[in-house]
């Protein structure tokens, strides 16, 4: 079954034309079934492409999925129109009182200030205290990953001497786990950020989990509380062309930037890049789905605890 969307959203028209199955939310209340609810606080600047990305992946299960955009009271999108945020974000402050069988929290480019410095970080903080017992299973991506192991863990960030930007081989460290069915033992996620997490950190907290690192990009998959909690450093939801734009950016406005590794066709930014990590994407956010909120969740969405 496809994922449930608003009947308007941009994504749909675009996911369409790759035969991406969605269907809006008028013909999903016409099935008789208890759609998984999935938050999804987006902090990137450019909301629609990062729907669009999210959309992509979560929409490839079999599961109907009610997907909603939840937003902080306390910061305003200057580089999504007005219009779209009225249209299909909910403050948060208006949802808190839900239950969600799962929660995804994006990146955000802040990654270069101290939490405390961050202007939402408040609020922030008492959405992760809020997924604790609102949330089945919550996945984190980027920078919320830092931030929500810092918040939960007191696990520290450190900043890069330069961008970690590419598509890197990543290693399987616990086989047996279901986030991994179907993986190969190596796979290649993109990752683009300025800090980083260490191993040595994670080691040190007995209840984390390190699922999977990379010997260039380091840290990849952290998991917690049975996986209640995941913690994904890299941006495995990227669309083919996303590490192409954020780089034509930053070239762009001057800014120094690397080309990024093992991505463009001889390694040449006027070559079409090479997608090598589609399907592990896709069996990433199936498993998730599958093994830790559908197989996880309590029937009656208020039971979970």
């Amino acid at each position: 079954m496809p994922l449930k969307i608003p009947h308007n959203l941009p994504a749909i028209e675009l996911l369409e034309k790759e035969n991406i199955f969605v269907i809006n939310d008028l013909r999903a209340t016409t099935q008789d079934i208890r759609p998984l609810r999935i938050a999804f606080l987006n902090l990137m600047p450019v909301k629609i492409t990062t729907e669009t990305d999210l959309v992509r992946v979560l929409s490839n299960t079999p599961l109907q999925i009610e997907l909603e955009f939840i937003k902080l009271k306390s910061h305003t999108s200057k580089h999504t129109p007005v219009e779209h945020m009225m249209s299909f974000y909910t403050d948060f402050e208006k949802v808190k009182k839900n239950k969600y069988d799962g929660l995804i929290i994006t990146g955000a480019p802040v990654e270069q200030l101290e939490y405390i410095q961050v202007k939402y970080w408040r609020e922030i903080i008492e959405i992760l205290d809020w997924a604790k017992t609102n949330v089945t299973s919550s996945f984190f991506i980027c920078w919320s990953a830092q931030a929500a192991l810092h918040h939960y863990y007191g696990v520290p960030k450190y900043p890069l001497p330069k961008k970690m930007f590419g598509v890197f081989e990543h290693t399987v460290n616990e086989p047996l786990s279901p986030i991994f069915r179907g993986f190969d033992d190596v796979f290649y996620a993109p990752h683009s950020r300025h800090t980083e997490i260490k191993r040595e950190d994670i080691e040190k907290v007995p209840e984390l989990t390190l699922l999977s690192d990379s010997e260039e990009a380091g840290v990849y998959m952290v998991m917690a509380r049975e996986g209640r909690e995941f913690f994904v450093t890299g941006h495995s939801e990227y669309s083919p062309n996303t590490l192409d734009m954020e780089y034509k950016r930053d070239v762009k406005k001057g800014l120094p930037i690397d080309i990024p590794r093992n991505y463009y066709k001889d390694n040449n930014p006027q070559n079409t890049p090479v997608v090598r990590w589609r399907s592990h994407s896709n069996l990433l956010f199936n498993n998730w789905l599958n093994y830790y909120v559908y197989q996880k969740t309590p029937y009656d969405i208020n039971e979970i605890k």
